[in-house]
């Protein structure tokens, strides 16, 4: 049974690699066709930053597709055995049902555990210098994780942001203007400030000091407009959004929204869904182990395949909507989490029963 084992596992693991590296290659083309765009938008911003860009988010293309991954590859492994009669031979020689799916299982936890780990480790600060790379191509900078909260530099500008809220509104907001021959021109200060489309914040509780040689003029506003590089797409790639962040970041963002009496759930449900994510490699083998129970010796593997990459785009669909009833209908962060991986495994065992009753 061993050798049975060892067979399986490497017919599945071609299979899951091969699909991986399909779908790794389709998204970084169309990444890199939608990068294409901002090359030339500035003259630091070249072809090679582009590339480099869009290799750093592979690590994060990984970490989204690798159930996806699993479920297809797992398929079109499977399918092409019981194509070639091989599951028949197979479950003839004595492999049950529960021995297959064991076998298939423990590829998936490795899978699982490499998910995890990407997810953990790689994808995060990947992201982040992504990010970065970008911005500092087109002239500008972000710096973050410092006690003082999130810098930006914006051509002449710098901006210091102590607090950012969940809705990507500003708090305890410090524009600092220098001239073209770095002199402190004047020092801005508002209360809050939230985000006007397309490209102009509304701040509020303005206090500006203006430097004019050796005086010193104050002025305060009830609010004002002010236009920066600062826009809610890179609050939400950098500092907020609870996809981008590992475990680590969403329990200390948490709890700093704990400690200010802010709503947690949104980040409640990404810490969950963290955990749980990688062990949906699991229930993708058990979706795909009925399938190896059907003959087809035409057409079938397309079907199949076809098939699986519905069931995938399913899953993801359900990922985000649960995630965004959860936060909605305030559920318990835990339930929202797993409730799509549990309703595909209960969909999976029902297959699996079925197909055994046949």
């Amino acid at each position: 049974m061993k050798i049975y084992r060892r067979y399986l596992a490497r017919e599945a693991v071609a299979g899951i690699l091969l699909v991986l590296a399909a779908f790794l290659a389709l998204f970084g083309f169309f990444d890199m066709i939608n990068e294409i765009k901002n090359v030339g938008s500035s003259a630091s911003y070249q072809l090679h930053h582009a590339i480099v860009f869009v290799l750093l988010r592979v690590p994060g293309r990984i970490y989204e597709l690798m159930p996806v991954a699993v479920l297809i590859g797992t398929l079109y492994a499977l399918s092409t055995l019981a194509r070639h009669s091989e599951i028949t031979v197979l479950r003839a020689s004595g492999m049950s049902t529960k021995n297959l799916l064991s076998g298939l299982l423990l590829v998936a936890a490795a899978f699982g555990a490499v998910t995890f780990l990407v997810g953990e480790a790689v994808a995060p600060p990947a992201e982040r210098a992504a990010q970065r790379l970008k911005l500092q191509g087109r002239g500008k900078a972000v710096a973050q994780d410092l006690h003082s909260g999130l810098w930006v530099r914006d051509e002449r500008s710098f901006i210091n942001v102590r607090t950012v809220l969940p809705d990507t509104s500003l708090r305890g907001i410090r524009i600092y203007d220098f001239d073209r021959d770095a002199r402190l021109r004047s020092i801005t200060e508002a209360e809050e400030g939230s985000y006007r489309p397309p490209a102009s914040w509304r701040l509020s509780g303005v206090v500006r000091t203006y430097l004019e040689d050796d005086r010193a003029r104050l002025e305060k506003l009830p609010d004002m407009e002010w236009r920066s590089a600062l826009n809610p797409d890179i609050l939400s790639v950098l500092m907020v959004s609870p996809e981008k962040m590992s475990l680590l970041h969403l329990s200390a963002y948490t709890r700093h929204l704990s400690e200010n009496r802010q709503k947690t759930q949104r980040y409640d449900i990404a810490m969950w869904k963290k955990v749980i994510y990688p062990l949906a490699t699991l229930v993708m083998v058990a979706l795909a182990l009925p399938f190896g129970h059907t003959h087809d010796r035409v057409g079938g593997v397309s079907l199949k395949i076809f098939s699986g990459v519905m069931i995938g785009v399913l899953f993801h669909m359900l990922n985000g909507l649960f995630s965004n009833l959860g936060v909605i209908n305030s559920w318990s962060p835990f339930l929202s989490a797993i409730a799509p991986s549990a309703l595909f495994m209960l969909a999976a065992i029902g297959m699996i029963w079925w197909s055994e009753r046949r």
